[in-house]
């Protein structure tokens, strides 16, 4: 069933309104939660302060369960374990590189059985739709670790061409211990985009799981266990940014940083990475992505693309088309369009299978969500539907959608991150262009037509690390993605996604000289 999901993921990209609920396994709508600690050196550990914090089910804002509340005294355990396990002659250090890609197609072997609670674990603590956890989340994953266990021994260096006498030539190291701070949005996804790479090119990890959402990534490392990876290679140390994650960021025995989550924190840590020692630092930040709909589209096809591509997981994807730039004369049509597909989202109980739109993750996004859906009202954008809250509990907002947006709006230029699609005219391409462009992200864009010319003109002239041309929030293990300006540097996934886990050294060796 596995692999017919996956090809199915990645012919339709992110639209898990495609799935029927025939070809999903039932979830567990009350799983069993068997792992709230501190996970190091293989071992499960309580935290040193004695504090747990609780996760919430956003359905219902009712608690789950209490987590061990890792702080300093914590990470400086978990980062001391890992040393120990990149220590020169240790048995990761001398492990075969093709036995690490057997260790993660291991891992995903172990993913792939216990894919149906694993699922039912991501929809409980994050509040997105079962149809996606297990068909978008888990069945991703699983693709990244096999994806990355293929590049286990395949990440070699160079033999260069030096003038002289010498032999010369590259060698691909791991960076070392990598802090890596995962967010809340697609906890297990991102545990697999981070953990992957860098176990393949033999580092070592302290991770710290959103508070939100800590549970998949827990679990995760009991699997980790079971699947063979030696004590200290994989540290999982649950807790709050300003403790635990900070910890990470300033600990001097941390070689590298990766970080998803927003702009504001990313500029923390990298303040953080340069105060202690000079760490390397990957950012994967915000987003304000414009999705360009050109008067030559198919209309009916670019609303239902524009829709998916803001409103899937709840509108909380950094890559969201949330500026929907539209032309001048199909602008009344698509409007009209995207309000009445936005009526029509089924918006509710995240285990049932018809829904489309389960909750936001706390009262916090929920209540920043609806000051920003007030603030467009009050700066004259047109409400066309939605714009308050769902049920009696929870955190659930209306599927929303304004029209007669204006570039300098507040909601043209926040990032919502929420189930809020803001419509915007323009006229040629331009203007286009410096209108994409006049935002401090640069993370994602789509153009839909059918003009090759015209989409190629847009393509080069966006400043995006993603550019997606008539489909939206479609990715490939292959693809690596990233942003400009204040989306972040760095990239994720792909080849290119080894660059962050490797050190290249440059031997030179003097040679015999030649007699002649």
């Amino acid at each position: 069933m596995m692999k017919s999901l996956n090809r199915l993921v990645s012919k339709q990209g992110f639209n898990a309104r495609l799935y029927s609920a025939a070809a999903l396994p039932k979830p567990y709508t009350s799983p069993e939660i068997e792992c709230t600690d501190i996970f190091i050196n293989n071992q499960w550990v309580k935290s040193s302060s004695g504090k747990t914090f609780k996760t919430l089910n956003p359905a219902t804002g009712e608690v789950i369960a209490e987590i061990q509340e890792g702080d300093k005294t914590d990470v400086d355990k978990a980062v001391a374990a890992a040393k120990e396990a990149f220590k020169l002659g240790s048995p990761w250090r001398t492990i075969n590189p093709s036995k690490r890609g057997v260790l993660l197609n291991k891992l995903a072997d172990l993913m792939e059985r216990d894919a149906v609670y694993l699922a039912s674990l991501e929809t409980y603590d994050n509040g997105k739709p079962y149809t996606a956890s297990y068909s978008v989340d888990v069945a991703t994953s699983i693709q990244v670790l096999r994806y990355y266990a293929g590049w286990a021994d395949k990440n070699h260096g160079k033999v260069l061409p030096m003038d002289g006498d010498y032999f010369a030539y590259t060698r691909h190291e791991p960076v070392g211990v990598c802090g890596q701070i995962i967010p809340w949005n697609f906890p297990l996804l991102m545990f697999a985009w981070k953990i992957a790479p860098a176990l393949a090119t033999g580092n070592v990890i302290v991770l710290k799981p959103a508070e939100q959402t800590p549970l998949t990534a827990l679990y995760m490392a009991n699997l980790i266990k079971e699947a063979g990876f030696p004590p200290g290679v994989v540290n999982i140390v649950p807790g709050y940014g300003p403790t635990a994650g900070a910890a990470i960021v300033h600990h001097n025995d941390v070689d590298k940083v990766a970080f998803t989550g927003s702009t504001e924190i990313g500029k923390i840590i990298q303040q953080g990475a340069a105060q202690s020692n000079l760490k390397r630092v990957t950012l994967e930040l915000g987003g304000k992505s414009p999705n360009i709909i050109l008067d030559d589209s198919n209309v009916d096809f670019a609303v239902e693309m524009a829709h998916v591509g803001l409103f899937f997981n709840q509108g909380q994807v950094c890559c969201a088309g949330s500026r929907t730039f539209v032309q001048e004369k199909i602008y009344d049509e698509f409007v009209e369009k995207s309000a009445n597909r936005a009526l029509k989202r089924i918006v509710g109980d995240p285990f049932d299978f018809s829904v489309e739109q389960g909750p936001q993750i706390d009262e916090e996004q929920t209540n920043k969500i609806i000051s920003l859906i007030e603030t467009g009202k009050k700066e004259g954008a047109q409400l066309l539907t939605g714009g308050g809250r769902l049920y009696d509990k929870g955190y659930f907002v209306q599927p929303t959608v304004f029209a007669n947006v204006k570039d300098d709006m507040t909601i043209a230029k926040e990032e919502i991150f929420g189930p809020v699609q803001q419509i915007i005219k323009f006229q040629n391409l331009d203007e286009i262009i410096e209108r994409a462009n006049n935002t401090v992200y640069g993370l994602a864009a789509a153009v839909f037509s059918k003009d090759v010319d015209k989409i190629n003109y847009l393509v080069q002239g966006i400043r995006a690390g993603t550019v997606w041309v008539n489909c939206y929030n479609v990715f490939g293990c292959p693809a690596p993605f990233g942003g400009y300006k204040m989306s972040g540097h760095g990239r994720e996934m792909g080849e290119y996604g080894l660059q962050a886990y490797t050190e290249v050294k440059s031997v030179i060796v003097k040679t015999p000289q030649r007699n002649n």
